[in-house]
């Protein structure tokens, strides 16, 4: 399962804010501009976090936003926030964070393969600063394998 191909619409780079759900309401507000999920999302993803703790934050510096899959959800969809001053989750070892990922899924089968290919990715130790540090779209792109001349943006 590939990921998909992310747009202006889907990347929010060197976003201010001031706590870890400030940082996921920006993912949250990517996808459901995208209309990928309803705004309810959003608050479901914080209210994972709030229950389960900052198992979201998945590598140091790196958070996956996600919420189980639900009406509000649309569409599979991936969509990246980088922070313009990390935040803390409350991770023991992670924090703080740097880069969000939201995703949604519309069945637990595409959750499961979308973050293989999640993992896959961000096997790579430079990933994270690389998209910490990205000042464009063609820069996030890159670190997740895609080509700026292969993927044109989505409407």
């Amino acid at each position: 399962m590939p990921l998909p191909e992310l747009s202006e619409a889907s990347v929010a780079l060197h976003v201010g804010v001031d706590d870890w759900r400030e940082a996921i309401r920006v993912a949250g507000s990517l996808l459901s501009d995208t209309h990928a999920t309803d705004a309810a999302y959003t608050q479901r993803m914080i209210d994972v976090v709030e229950e389960f703790g900052a198992y979201v934050v998945i590598a140091p510096g790196l958070a996956l936003a996600h919420a189980r899959p639900g009406a509000d959800v649309h569409e599979d969809a991936l969509v990246v926030a980088t922070l313009a001053a990390p935040v803390r989750f409350g991770h023991p070892h992670n924090d703080p964070v740097s880069v969000v990922l939201g995703l949604a899924v519309t069945t637990a089968e595409s959750h499961v393969g979308w973050v293989a290919e999640i993992a896959n990715v961000f096997n790579d130790e430079t990933a994270i600063p690389r998209l910490a540090a990205a000042t464009t779209l063609d820069e996030v792109r890159a670190v997740f394998g895609a080509s700026p001349l292969s993927i044109g943006d989505q409407a």
